[in-house]
């Protein structure tokens, strides 16, 4: 086992962290899947236990959204920004359940999401701006400024991609560390307690990730109405 954690999905491949975080993904995808079926399988006015928990997450993300970008925008990107908090929260708790390791507790995990964030942004961002104007912004809004602002707005959206990644990994690893001391210094009744902790973290970090996808997404493709103010 070369001292590393027990995980039941070790048991199949093996204990090397490609394998853990591989199966481990695929097994938060699948329990997205499931949850997602479930919620929808049939919607009723008066909704049922999981339709109203999935309406109840739909609903906070597009109020995030809407105060960030607008209603318009906000519901366009609720698919992407939706499935990132799923399948974030749901990676998360994975990890709390002994026995499995949350695929967000690697570093190359986070860093994936993030870059995805990082590219898709920019991307939108060059569609409806246009590249000169997209890059354009980044020289400020005086001429004599650009050598100056120009690395600085360079250097700031790379940062985001170590804020998301480390924020996430940091923030999930140092829970699960949490869990395991906890464990074995009372395996009994307190654990609970850390166990509520952890999930309320968990919540907590796939919101924030959300909130700053669409913070990113906002200032990528609102350059023309910033200049309209």
């Amino acid at each position: 086992m070369d001292g590393r954690l027990f995980t039941f999905l070790g048991l199949l491949g093996g204990h090397s962290q490609e394998w853990l975080v591989l199966s481990h993904f695929i097994l938060t995808a699948i329990i997205v899947l499931i949850l997602a079926y479930l919620a929808t399988r049939k919607m009723l006015l008066v909704p049922h236990a999981y339709q109203n928990l999935l309406e109840a997450t739909i609903d906070g993300l597009l109020s995030i959204g809407t105060d960030t970008m607008g209603e318009k925008n906000a519901r366009i990107y609720l698919p992407l920004i939706g499935t990132l908090a799923l399948v974030i929260f749901v990676a998360n708790m994975v990890g709390v359940v002994p026995g499995f390791e949350a695929p967000t507790a690697n570093i190359n995990f986070t860093l994936s999401l993030a870059l995805m964030v990082f590219i898709y942004y920019n991307y939108l961002g060059i569609r409806k701006n246009g590249f000169f104007k997209y890059f354009g912004h980044f020289m400020g809004p005086m001429p004599i400024l650009a050598p100056l602002m120009f690395p600085v707005e360079v250097i700031s959206h790379f940062s985001r991609i170590i804020s998301l990644s480390f924020r996430l990994f940091g923030s999930i690893k140092g829970d699960d560390m949490f869990l395991m001391v906890l464990l074995m210094l009372v395996p009994w009744l307190l654990p609970f307690a850390g166990f509520f902790a952890l999930t309320v973290f968990g919540v907590l970090q796939a919101f924030v990730f959300s909130i700053l996808t669409y913070v990113y997404i906002s200032g990528s493709i609102m350059l023309e109405d910033e200049n309209h103010e």
